[in-house]
């Protein structure tokens, strides 16, 4: 078994909105707000995570297409980035594919801003303890932020990761 990232497209709107639908019921994005995010590439990074099943020399794929078992999007402007989505099917839960798509934003968004936002589920400890294995810090609350359910979000917080090290030419006195 193999998961691979790549660029989600509009071709892979219909995978998504059964995702959106089994995860985020009833607080689900529309495919026509997929649609307008995935046309402001500028500002805008999504991807999909594909399950593939490998064949015994790990070249040949085998059961036919690959199949799309989550996403993840970001919005990133100079001064901040934002998680606006992630979400993976619940029998991969657990598995490392939240990880992975979680990095891979956190990746893009240190290219481009200095800090990340996100908001979650107040009652998704899950979410909320991958988040802060990543650096996040709760910062508030947000009462009745998910609609229609009225459900709250817990809002978090991470600085840019910077890489540790000498500056070229600094040595020890």
């Amino acid at each position: 078994m193999t998961v691979r990232l790549r660029p989600m497209t509009v071709d892979d709107l219909p995978s998504v909105m059964v995702l959106e639908e089994e995860l985020f019921a009833p607080d689900t994005w529309t495919e026509a707000m997929y649609r307008d995010e995935l046309s402001r590439g500028d500002t805008r990074y999504y991807v999909v995570a594909e399950f593939h099943l490998e064949g015994e020399d790990d070249d040949e794929p085998e059961g036919g297409a690959p199949v799309l078992v989550g996403y993840a999007g970001l919005i990133a402007y100079d001064d901040e980035a934002h998680v606006a989505t992630l979400g993976v099917a619940k029998a991969l839960q657990g598995e490392g594919v939240g990880s992975l798509l979680l990095d891979d934003l956190l990746s893009e968004a240190d290219k481009r801003s200095p800090v990340v936002l996100l908001e979650v589920r107040a009652d998704n400890e899950v979410a909320q303890r991958l988040y802060t294995r990543r650096g996040f810090e709760e910062i508030g609350r947000r009462r009745g932020y998910y609609q229609p359910s009225g459900d709250d979000a817990v809002v978090m917080k991470r600085r840019r990761v910077r890489a540790l090290g000498r500056k070229p030419g600094a040595g020890r006195a």
